[in-house]
């Protein structure tokens, strides 16, 4: 599903009747004429061939309209050790499997967050690749990548030194720690009703002023929920200090934030993705809408085995928070997962027993971002006497939850 098939989301609504001859003849008329028909076929095609089919005729064209404007639940792509791909020249599999999912998906992409494990970009040479050379197969991989998604789809991307995944099939499947192998998801949004999701950055040399949160809705706007946050190159002289300058203002109660710091930006504008990858950042996703519900839990120092961990990831479950149509997010230092616990898998398999039916998504990262915070109506699941919460953490896990609202 290539971003040159796709077009911009409105093309299909511009597409005229068309003369089809078999479709006029009296014995074909059902087609032509019963809309209640025509949408339930349609409703089994994926995005792709539902965009085709609109350009049939009138009556196609707004019945795939309103089965498009229907698919409000969100989904994702993912691939964990060798996919096939990592023969090729870019050694990217998950830029493979998304173009292969991307025909099959029944979504058409407003908005995509992907990562990537950093050594997935390596292919052949993976012994002998120097540092700058593998950074630039990951540019290389995102250029291609982001040729897939329609044009007007807002793109968020990352190299990060492990993967949180949940394979893809079923929200259910077991989800995956994978701090050491070939792995990387995109999480998919479609256009949903009641939702806004709003990609927003601020790099150091450009200064940092809090009107600009003012003017992308960040702050003082009682319609915001939900703040996904990476911070970039934050290991540089003055990163953790932009960082916590960025993040002060939008630390309220009654949003919650949840995000790490990341190996690298490979996505956020294609025009000048080579530049700001090289720039102290911070990125993100903003969620607005009343219909969104979120929470958070930290886990800190005193989590230290599968018992600590269910204590914890129960508190998560406590908010109540819906399953149907949510994510769930793992935001890890990587001195935590196996090494740490001395087993596979400790916190993701908790969130699993927990949320059985509420796909995980994440990374290991150099720094955590997050707090103990839930958003449902007006409830606050915890006060803070008046202090903000400490947003920026090391050796933590942060694991957070949203749900968009019902899909029925």
């Amino acid at each position: 599903m290539a971003g040159s098939e796709l077009g911009n989301v409105r093309e299909y609504e511009k597409c005229g009747p068309r003369n089809l001859g078999s479709l006029e003849v009296p014995e074909h008329c059902v087609l032509s004429s019963l809309a209640e028909v025509v949408e339930r076929i349609l409703s089994f095609l994926p995005c792709k061939d539902l965009l085709r089919a609109a350009c049939v005729c009138r009556l196609w064209r707004d019945c795939a309209r309103r089965k498009m404007k229907a698919r409000q639940r969100v989904t994702w792509i993912s691939c964990s050790g060798s996919c096939g791909s990592s023969q090729q020249a870019s050694g990217h599999s998950l830029l493979q499997v998304v173009r292969d999912e991307l025909e099959k998906i029944y979504i058409l992409p407003d908005t995509v967050l992907y990562i990537n494990q950093t050594e997935i970009y390596n292919g052949d040479n993976r012994r002998g690749s120097t540092k700058a050379r593998r950074k630039q197969e990951m540019l290389t991989a995102a250029a291609e990548l982001e040729k897939l998604l329609p044009q007007d789809c807002q793109i968020l991307g990352f190299a990060t030194p492990g993967v949180v995944v949940t394979p893809m099939g079923s929200a259910g499947n077991r989800p995956l720690e994978l701090e050491d192998e070939e792995a990387g998801f995109a999480f998919i949004l479609p256009k949903i009703n009641g939702v806004k999701v709003q990609k927003f950055c601020s790099f150091k040399g450009n200064g940092f002023d809090e009107s600009q949160l003012q003017e992308t809705g960040l702050k003082n706007n009682p319609d915001l929920r939900f703040v996904l946050v990476f911070g970039c190159n934050t290991w540089k002289d003055g990163g953790d200090r932009f960082l916590q300058e960025v993040l002060n203002p939008l630390n309220e109660r009654s949003i919650i934030i949840a995000g790490g710091q990341v190996e690298h930006l490979l996505s956020y504008s294609s025009k000048s993705n080579a530049q700001i990858s090289r720039c102290i950042g911070v990125v993100g996703l903003a969620f607005y809408g009343p219909q969104i519900q979120g929470a958070s839990v930290l886990l800190e120092n005193n989590v230290y085995d599968e018992r600590t961990v269910d204590s914890a990831i129960h508190r998560l479950k406590a908010a109540n928070i819906p399953e149907e149509n949510s994510v769930g997010f793992m935001f890890a230092c990587v001195a935590r997962g196996e090494q740490y616990y001395k087993k596979k898998n400790v916190e993701a398999d908790s969130f699993r027993k927990h949320f059985p039916n509420v796909p995980l998504l994440g990374f290991f990262g150099n720094g955590e971002i997050g707090c103990d915070r839930v958003v449902s109506n007006s409830f606050i699941l915890r006060e803070c006497n008046g202090k903000k919460d400490n947003l920026l953490h090391g050796y933590t896990t942060v694991m957070a939850i949203i749900h968009f609202g019902s899909t029925k």
